[in-house]
Formats: C-alpha cells, sequence, structure tokens
C-alpha cells in the first residue's frame, strides 16, 4: 500500500495546490480590477464626445422690447450636461439697454452672500434687501457691505434678439 508523505497528492486527486490556487485566484482578481479602471479610459479615447455646451448662448428675448436705461428682469431656460442627465434649469438676468443700444445681463443674485436683489425704481438702483447692499444701474457698487459689482453675463445681440452666455465673476 502506498501511503501519501507530506506535499504528494494522493493518486486520484488534482495535481494543483493550495498555495496555487491561491496565486491563480489574486492574479485573476487583479486583472479583472485592472480591466475595470481602463474600461472608462478606453471608453473616453473611442466614444465620440457627449454634447457639452450645446447651450452655451441661449436667447432672452426681443431688445426692442426693452426701455432704454430701465432695467427688466428676464428669465430663460439653459440645458446644463451633469453626468449622464441633461438637466434643463430656469434662470434669470437683470437686462439694461442703454441708450447707445449696449446691452448689459447681470446675474441674479448680490455679490455679498447670493441673495436676490431688485431694482428700485424710485432710487434709480438695484437694491439687496438682505444686507441693504445698493448698486448703481451698471452693477457697480453704491452702499452696503458687498464690495464687488454685480456679475456680469457675456452678451450677444443678434438683430434684435438678444443673447447671454456665460456669467463671469467681477473683478
Amino acid at each position: 500500500m502506498n501511503e501519501v508523505g507530506a506535499g504528494q497528492n494522493a493518486p486520484g486527486t488534482p495535481s494543483v495546490t493550495r498555495r496555487d490556487f491561491c496565486v491563480a485566484a489574486i492574479g485573476a482578481l487583479g486583472s479583472l480590477i485592472a480591466a475595470a479602471m481602463a474600461l472608462p479610459a478606453l471608453m473616453y479615447l473611442l466614444l465620440p464626445p457627449r454634447l457639452r455646451g450645446q447651450s452655451e448662448w441661449v436667447e432672452v428675448g426681443d431688445i426692442s422690447q426693452l426701455p432704454a436705461g430701465a432695467p427688466v428682469k428676464m428669465t430663460f431656460r439653459r440645458m446644463r450636461v451633469d453626468g449622464w442627465k441633461v438637466l434643463t434649469e430656469d434662470n434669470s438676468a437683470w437686462v439694461v439697454r442703454s441708450s447707445n443700444l449696449q446691452v448689459f445681463a447681470f446675474g441674479p443674485q448680490c455679490t455679498h452672500l447670493g441673495c436676490a436683489y431688485h431694482w428700485d425704481r424710485t432710487k434709480d438702483e438695484f437694491f439687496c434687501p438682505c444686507h441693504n447692499s445698493l448698486f448703481a444701474i451698471d452693477g457697480k457698487v453704491i452702499g452696503g457691505p458687498a464690495r464687488q459689482p454685480l456679475h456680469r453675463y457675456e452678451t450677444r445681440v443678434e438683430g434684435n434678439r438678444l443673447f447671454v452666455g456665460r456669467l463671469t465673476m467681477s473683478a
């Protein structure tokens, strides 16, 4: 009768040792992890880019309807890509048309703490009720705790149509 010694397999048993199995399992697991990490990089390189900035410029309205020298709050919708989702956001801007047909569009938040402000027709200034910040019709600070002028949207006029682009931070 054959006796099986240490480190030997009994007749009829597979010749894979526990050590060989663990090495193979760890190698397979490492390969799966490497493939999972490489897949997004390959997709980035091989697939065409998704449409981004598809609404970089958004039509706001007809500037011929705007009175010269009187700000008007206008709303518009902008599409934004967030990961795999395409979101539609409602935005607003305070639009000012000067007498020489220049158009400015200001973001709707005060530069102090982001509160909503409004146009005070009796004093001809923008007023933020949160902390009493005051801004001139051109967005410059008149008074209050705000230290920066109102943020402006990039603007473009085609015919009588006003388009706004990105909101630029004031310096």
